[in-house]
């Protein structure tokens, strides 16, 4: 059972980031909620503490940085990064579907309000 991805993941991931200029991440990236499962660095923080340190670092160099869901808005706040991110939201299937072009049910039903 794959629990969380591991340190060269982690390198190559951050290294296609840093060629983005807006990032929307949804979903963890393995169960960070157990300490005992973080092995992806060298500070033995979760893998997906590791994306999020590198979110906010780009988030501190210009780049967009988007949070969707909760598990992944979870995460960031356990690495005390939330507020480095340019958005979150604990949305995390809805942002998708609505990122993808399609009308969200509950918001259809405002409308017809």
């Amino acid at each position: 059972m794959g629990l969380d991805i591991g340190p060269d993941s982690i390198k190559t991931f951050s290294e296609a980031l840093d060629k983005t200029k807006t990032i929307i991440w949804n979903g963890p990236m393995g169960v960070f909620e157990f300490d005992k499962l973080a092995a992806g660095t060298e500070a033995c923080e979760s893998a997906s503490e590791a994306i999020a340190r590198k979110l906010a670092e780009l988030s501190g160099n210009g780049v967009t940085t988007i949070i969707g869901g909760g598990d992944s808005v979870a995460a960031v706040e356990k690495a005390g990064l939330a507020d480095k991110m340019s958005h979150i939201s604990t949305g995390g299937g809805a942002s998708l579907v609505l990122l993808e072009g399609k009308t969200l049910p509950g918001v259809l039903a405002l409308d017809d309000a």
